[in-house]
């Protein structure tokens, strides 16, 4: 074993990556998606007639429905968002189970959802810690909830915040999540170019990019993985300049 690869397995963290450390993932270090993750939770259910009961909330125009009922898993899917935003005024009428509510309140009875799917939501959230704890009161003992938020991205639809990935994690735990992961998502540097690029209505030529790996990323993870460094720190590096991270939890 050579130098570089014994002061790796030696390394341990320090400052803002120890703060961060329990909730980093060592299976991998790719870019990931809030869909993928989402799946990911799907597959650990067996192909049963009982159907999975999925929660989309701040669902917008309902796009999502679709794409969990082509699983092969029975589901149960449910969209919920406030009465108006950007998004929710773009809905063309499909007949999907759609309701709305106050942003905080979610009118459903307590342990009653299997997985509640978050897609870019939070940031748009006037009380993230009210609605947390409304997520984790909807889900079932055991229930996942997965999504993603922004950290590195320019105000966009009348979005409140950017959480870092420390302090969402953080409210997480605060609410009684336990299991919780976070993920590196699109990098914030691509996310600064999509908004420059959309005064000249150029911004689609970035959307590839949130599916896979973005410009930053990859080199990233290219330089990371040429100097042996541990997984988990590989993550934490790539999550630094997320513009947007991927996050999970278990009631």
């Amino acid at each position: 074993m050579d130098q570089m690869a014994r002061k790796n397995l030696s390394w341990t963290p320090r400052g803002d990556t120890a703060l961060l450390w329990e909730f980093l993932p060592s299976d991998h270090s790719r870019q990931t998606h809030s869909f993928g993750q989402a799946v990911a939770v799907l597959k650990r259910y067996p192909v049963a007639e009982t159907p999975v009961r999925v929660l989309d909330l701040g669902c917008g125009t309902g796009s999502s429905f679709e794409r969990f009922k082509g699983d092969s898993r029975p589901i149960s899917w449910i969209g919920i968002d406030i009465a108006e935003s950007q998004e929710v005024n773009a809905r063309v009428v499909k007949g999907y189970p759609l309701c709305t509510y106050d942003g905080m309140s979610l009118p459903l009875k307590s342990g009653a959802i299997d997985l509640v799917y978050s897609h870019q939501v939070f940031e748009h959230v006037r009380k993230p810690e009210l609605l947390l704890s409304e997520v984790q009161r909807v889900l079932k003992n055991g229930g996942c909830f997965v999504g993603s938020t922004s950290h590195l991205e320019p105000y966009h639809s009348r979005s409140y915040w950017n959480f870092t990935p420390y302090g969402f994690c953080s409210l997480l735990k605060a609410a009684g999540f336990s299991s919780i992961v976070v993920r590196p998502g699109i990098d914030g540097f691509s996310l600064l170019l999509r908004r420059l690029l959309a005064l000249a209505k150029l911004s689609g030529l970035l959307e590839p990019f949130f599916i896979r790996e973005s410009p930053l990323n990859v080199s990233l993870e290219a330089s990371l993985r040429l100097l042996r460094t541990d997984v988990r720190k590989r993550n934490a590096v790539k999550l630094l300049f997320a513009g947007q991270f991927c996050f999970g939890a278990v009631k």
